[in-house]
């Protein structure tokens, strides 16, 4: 990981040092252990700044958009996949964006973690495929693979799929026998069962919008639930109304979403936002054979029209 943070520096260094960016978006450590927080760096001397680590799990092509000029950003498989996104819809230009490939092996589950100790965490080192978490009171040693964040666990495109330079080798990408067994686990439920299980997800929720701001697809100039005229949906606690933001910011999101859990990881209830975007997933994949933010030349099935398209839900 050492070697991978001194190519980062070093190559973001030498765009900003030749003007060929800038600046460089990419991560620094936060204020406290397991955290970090989004960075924009504008001279050699900050490059010193930026990190990279198993706790990088924002998607920092949330930021390329709002971005004037041309920049330079750290991109892993699912940033990546997302600027791919961003280019296709027209929210900043492939000559506009420099992008430093980070191959990646997943990101923990801070919130996992955490619950391992009572009281508060002091460091966190990582050193290869081990963590050594300490608090006040005790230091455990665990398996990073034991603790990644779900859709980490699920990934098969943790290598980035657009790049100009990569920081460090490619990983070997995940095959798996099931991709989806948490959307299969809920198709399984009868449909009482269903809207239970949707009903759970929500009832905490405090609509601070947290899971939109930090998802990059949620580019809108005014979101749905901030429009007055008309007014869509209900500014309160009004649980039809903060169904309704999670349904159709869902939807929004069908045959775009690359799973990149930023929106479980900025949410401060601790609510699985995913399982509103994995079915369609599922569905976009089996009906379209399409995943996001894998093609540059091609825009999502929803936002394209091909004869051959599946026509069965027609009565």
């Amino acid at each position: 990981m050492d070697t991978c943070i001194k190519k980062i520096r070093e190559l973001a260094a030498d765009l900003l040092e030749k003007g060929e960016v800038e600046r460089v978006i990419g991560f620094a450590n936060g204020t406290i252990p397991m955290a970090t927080r989004p960075i924009a760096i504008q001279s050699k001397q900050d490059t010193q700044k930026l990190v990279f680590n198993s706790t990088c799990g924002l998607n920092l092509a949330n930021f390329a958009s709002k971005e004037k000029g041309k920049i330079g950003i750290i991109a892993k498989g699912c940033d990546s996949r997302n600027i791919v996104t961003h280019i296709v819809e027209n929210q900043i230009q492939r000559d506009q964006v420099y992008i430093i490939g980070v191959p990646c092996s997943g990101m923990v589950a801070k919130a996992k973690i955490a619950g391992l100790f009572e009281d508060e965490i002091t460091q966190f080192v990582e050193d290869g495929d081990t963590l050594t978490v300490t608090s006040l009171s005790k230091s455990l040693t665990l398996k990073k693979q034991d603790y990644l964040r779900d859709n980490c666990s699920l990934c098969t495109h943790r290598n980035p799929v657009l790049y100009d330079v990569l920081a460090t080798d490619l990983v070997e990408e995940q095959v798996l026998e099931t991709p989806f067994p948490d959307v299969d686990r809920i198709e399984a439920m009868d449909a009482d069962s269903k809207w239970q299980h949707f009903n759970d997800l929500t009832k905490n929720c405090i609509r601070c919008y947290a899971c939109r701001n930090a998802c990059p697809l949620c580019y809108c100039p005014t979101c749905f639930v901030d429009e007055a005229g008309p007014q869509w949906v209900g500014k309160g606690q009004n649980k039809t109304d903060v169904d309704t933001f999670h349904f159709l910011r869902g939807f929004h999101c069908a045959g775009r979403c690359t799973d990149c859990g930023a929106c479980v990881e900025a949410c401060p209830m601790g609510i699985n936002v995913r399982d509103f975007t994995r079915k369609l997933n599922k569905d976009a994949l089996e009906l379209f054979g399409w995943e996001a933010g894998l093609d540059i030349t091609k825009r999502p099935p929803l936002d394209a029209y091909s004869p051959q398209d599946p026509d069965d839900f027609i009565k």
